[in-house]
């Protein structure tokens, strides 16, 4: 982790022009519930606290806040290819244009950085189980037009294994697509047909069935953790985190 309690900086062998960072919750401007550094402009917070907490993340990385590529994230699959006029509705991005951010936004979702090993071309997904089980990781990785083994992932902060419990629906959907997802579920749900669930290795199998064998990360919980991030799922109304990738001018 970064020393910067604001910022994590992710831990994974990317080319030197590939810069990426997630936030936490702190170093913004937002009261509770939302304190402080709350990134989502949708969830009751002052918008212009939202815009001052943008602006901040946006210097942390230096990059312009107008080439942030903010999304209006629905659980789907739908890509983007940055830069794009306004805030579509989508929940991946990719960019090969300097100084443009793929961004996420999330508060127990799972958010995924991809590069490719030469450092030309970045992306962004929102996976929460609802777009990991329709496929948002694959169609990422189909639009970003790289070789899948030149890709690497980066697994940003989500619910972990110990807190995800999830119905018996959750688990079959996967199960559906791929039957090796069934050691992704453990069943300790506290609730009767209920299982826990292991979002990280559910996306390290979509990311493996894709080509991707080079994944990074995985080892946060955002509902464990209170003082580090928000969680929808522990406060209900809550702020979003963002994790960012970006392609620098220079290595």
């Amino acid at each position: 982790m970064n020393s910067d309690r604001s910022v994590i900086a992710p831990d994974w062998p990317a080319p030197a022009r590939v810069r990426a960072i997630s936030s936490t919750r702190a170093g913004g401007v937002s009261p509770a519930p939302w304190d402080s550094m709350n990134l989502g402009n949708h969830v009751g917070d002052d918008p212009q606290r939202v815009q001052e907490n943008r602006q901040r993340l946006a210097a942390m990385a230096g990059v312009e806040l107008c080439k942030v590529g903010w999304l209006e994230q629905v659980h789907g699959t739908d890509v983007v290819s940055l830069p794009v006029a306004g805030v579509p509705k989508a929940d991946a991005s990719h960019t090969d244009q300097a100084g443009h951010g793929c961004v996420i936004m999330t508060a127990d979702c799972l958010p995924v950085l991809l590069c490719d090993v030469s450092g030309t071309r970045v992306g962004a997904a929102h996976a929460g189980w609802r777009g990991l089980c329709d496929g948002v990781l694959e169609a990422l990785v189909s639009d970003m037009g790289c070789n899948p083994a030149e890709l690497m992932a980066w697994l940003g902060p989500a619910i972990g294994p110990r807190q995800f419990e999830v119905g018996a629906e959750v688990r079959e959907a996967f199960l559906l697509n791929d039957p090796a997802a069934a050691d992704a579920f453990s069943g300790q749900g506290a609730r009767e047909g209920h299982y826990m669930a292991d979002i990280y290795l559910l996306a390290r199998q979509r990311l493996a069935a894709s080509g991707v064998s080079q994944v990074y990360g995985g080892d946060r919980c955002t509902v464990s953790e209170p003082h580090t991030f928000f969680s929808y799922r522990r406060d209900g109304q809550t702020g979003r985190m963002a994790s960012m990738i970006w392609l620098s001018d220079c290595a």
